[in-house]
């Protein structure tokens, strides 16, 4: 089964808004281990919008399942990867301008230096995982880097406009998996995962994690962090059972009925 890795950014972000020490996302993580998180993910931008040095800092101290430092393949960002050594680090495209990550990394693109940052964090110890959109592509480049996981982008799937469309998006995100798989590399997903869309994502074969953020922080501002976090693995958990039953593209068909 899937499982849940929390991104507490969007706590940050709250806290950003004022400038203040409140939400805390170090207690956001300790909560969403509580209700069931496998591990933690946070991003430390290069403009730091959200997660500050000091986050990654006490997170590595706090975290008791797995910290997966998201950022961009800079030397500023491998720096502090080297003096944090969080659990893994995966490597994501940025720019100022964003609202949120748009897609998936480069990585055939930008091979050389992104396999000269893989293999400096790897020198270091930590894991390294990339993430990219579900493109064979990009797997074989991700591979060649010596990457140890990669991180397929849902953001295509979840902001589909229609069933359709979904399905479409879908069945990329399958036969991607299905590919890297082949090839030996372990793969998680994640980007725009809600509880109304994520069923059909945690039921593809062999997705080690799926990294959701945003739509847990935005559910708890209604019902709490532990419970939001709770139900987004209780829903994980409901795909893995209608996985022995139906193809997650039948199970994408039920749940939009």
């Amino acid at each position: 089964m899937a499982k849940l890795c929390v991104n507490i950014d969007h706590v940050a972000t709250v806290r950003q808004a004022r400038r203040i020490t409140e939400p805390d996302p170090v207690a956001a993580a300790v909560l969403a281990e509580l209700a069931g998180a496998a591990g933690i993910t946070c991003h430390l931008r290069e403009d730091r919008r959200h997660i500050q040095d000091d986050d990654v800092v006490r997170l590595k101290q706090s975290v008791r399942t797995r910290l997966n430092l998201e950022m961009a393949p800079v030397d500023e960002m491998l720096a502090i990867a080297e003096a944090v050594r969080p659990h893994m680090v995966m490597f994501v495209p940025e720019r100022r301008q964003e609202i949120t990550t748009e897609g998936g990394l480069d990585v055939a693109g930008q091979f050389e230096r992104i396999r000269e940052a893989t293999q400096r964090m790897k020198a270091a110890g930590l894991l390294v995982s990339h993430f990219v959109d579900p493109d064979p592509k990009q797997v074989d480049a991700v591979i060649a880097c010596g990457a140890d996981y990669l991180e397929l982008h849902t953001g295509a799937y979840a902001n589909a406009p229609n069933e359709s469309a979904r399905l479409a998006e879908l069945e990329k995100l399958i036969q991607a998996a299905r590919y890297a798989q082949e090839k030996g590399i372990r793969v998680n997903a994640g980007h725009g995962l809600n509880l109304r869309n994520v069923l059909p994502v945690a039921a593809i074969a062999g997705i080690h994690e799926l990294h959701i953020g945003h739509s847990i922080v935005s559910h708890a501002v209604l019902v709490g962090f532990e419970r939001a976090v709770r139900e987004m693995v209780e829903a994980i958990a409901r795909a893995e059972n209608l996985a022995r039953v139906y193809t997650p593209q039948e199970i994408l068909r039920l749940h939009s009925a």
